[in-house]
């Protein structure tokens, strides 16, 4: 079983660098990507099975990142925010099926109209979803993340949005996210193990596709 990392990075507000990273999805990708070793290869983000979301807490803004290999966070700049990592192996050993959990991921749905529908209705390659047609999308991703949706919470966030590339060949990034709450119960832990490593969906460099999950609370527990 692959080994997955959990890190917790608190921004400290007064940190220029930290508050640079927060509105800029291309700069906060390559600031994660400073903390881990170079020359990976190709897909040094696949190869490292990195993740990330930036979650709102009453604290303010969270980044959550998950890896698997462990980050080096001495290479954050000095006064960036409060860090802590743990392994995630211990929760994916728990996971069974028939069990309840509460589920979070910000991802980007979207559906690729075929080139006919794009000629006759003028739409671009990638179209957006929101609202009931999100909802769908989502619960098709969970099916296929071997999960049955019990209950379900979204919210729109802004767009992880950005530039890349140099002077001559610049390229504005654009993902429209939605965040996705609730319960469900685990029908397939070996999909659940799989979609929870690679993501979901698109966008997964600017902060899309990260899968989280926490143990539902039962009465008993109380």
């Amino acid at each position: 079983m692959t080994s997955l990392w959990l890190t917790r990075i608190v921004p400290d507000p007064r940190s220029r660098e930290a508050r640079r990273d927060l509105g800029d999805a291309v700069g906060l990708h390559r600031r994660i990507m400073s903390l881990f070793p170079d020359h990976l290869g190709p897909g040094p983000r696949q190869s490292l099975g990195l993740l990330h979301r930036i979650d709102d807490a009453r604290s303010g803004p969270v980044i959550l990142l998950q890896s698997a290999h462990q980050p080096e966070l001495a290479k954050l700049p000095e006064g960036y925010g409060q860090t802590a990592t743990r392994p995630l192996d211990p929760l994916l050993g728990l996971l069974r099926s028939g069990l309840e959990i509460r589920y979070r991921c910000t991802a980007s749905p979207v559906r690729k109209p075929g080139a006919t529908t794009r000629a006759l209705y003028k739409l671009p390659e990638v179209v957006a979803l929101h609202g009931a047609d999100a909802d769908e999308w989502w619960q098709r991703q969970a099916d296929a993340a071997g999960l049955k949706v019990l209950s379900l919470h979204s919210q729109p966030l802004d767009a992880a949005t950005g530039t890349r590339g140099g002077q001559e060949d610049r390229q504005r990034i654009r993902h429209a996210r939605t965040r996705f709450d609730g319960v469900a119960v685990i029908v397939d832990p070996d999909q659940l193990r799989t979609k929870l490593t690679a993501g979901i969906g698109r966008g997964k460099a600017y902060g899309c596709g990260l899968l989280t999950l926490a143990p539902q609370r039962t009465a008993a527990d109380a």
